[in-house]
């Protein structure tokens, strides 16, 4: 090895070193700081119900688990399928579990121009006046007349800790993020349920404006 690469690669691993104490330092300070909050990077994925997985993956068949999700019960499921709009198509979406009483598809802003679609800005189940789509599964395809959305950024918490923080279920906050590309997200819901675990759900295009990765801390202040 060449000494300027011996020195490059000192200097990548002492820097990693010192992002790695400071990310469990911070995760530390959040123990006894229920404002700061982990974050969860959500990309492109789709919930289904019991009557599209049978139509897409075949009568009767079921998710196979392949990583459990911080919220109790919730998993990436080894399934995918394809999304076709008007203008185009996206594959390869994974299918999150378990199944739902209705079916709903999460994109980015940037998804919708690739499929030819407006999805607005919604909390999950609010589905009304959203736009269609065909979902293509190795079974079988489904045509759903509503159902995309724009997941908007929420954090996930147990009533108690809502309480500590002077919030309620539904109440929105602004959020702080540190850092070079810093800034202030503001209408941050509450979703504050029992079997809840502290998280903040951002899509990857809000991640890479503020240069945040899963588990980075963010703070809560009121709105």
């Amino acid at each position: 090895m060449q000494p300027v690469e011996a020195i490059e690669r000192i200097v990548a691993e002492l820097l990693a070193e010192g992002m790695t104490a400071a990310r469990d330092a911070a995760k530390a300070r959040a123990v006894t700081d229920p404002a700061l909050v982990p974050i969860g990077v959500s990309n492109r994925h789709i919930h289904l119900s019991r009557s599209d997985m049978d139509t897409l993956f075949g009568p009767g068949s079921s998710l196979t688990r392949k990583k459990a999700m911080k919220q109790s019960g919730q998993y990436a499921a080894e399934e995918t399928v394809t999304l076709r709009g008007p203008k185009g198509e996206i594959g390869k979406v994974r299918v999150l579990g378990p199944l739902r009483k209705e079916t709903q598809i999460e994109v980015s802003v940037a998804d919708g121009f690739v499929l030819g679609l407006r999805p607005p800005l919604r909390l999950s189940g609010h589905l009304e006046n959203s736009p269609g789509i065909d979902v293509i599964g190795p079974q079988g395809t489904v045509h759903k007349d509503y159902g995309v959305i724009v997941a908007m950024r929420h954090i996930h918490m147990l009533p108690e800790t809502a309480a500590q923080l002077g919030l309620v279920n539904g109440d929105e906050v602004d959020v702080e993020v540190d850092g070079p590309r810093g800034g202030v997200m503001h209408r941050v819901a509450i979703r504050a349920a029992e079997n809840s675990s502290l998280e903040m759900h951002i899509d990857i295009e809000e991640a890479n404006a503020f240069g945040l990765r899963n588990d980075d801390l963010v703070r809560i202040r009121k709105a």
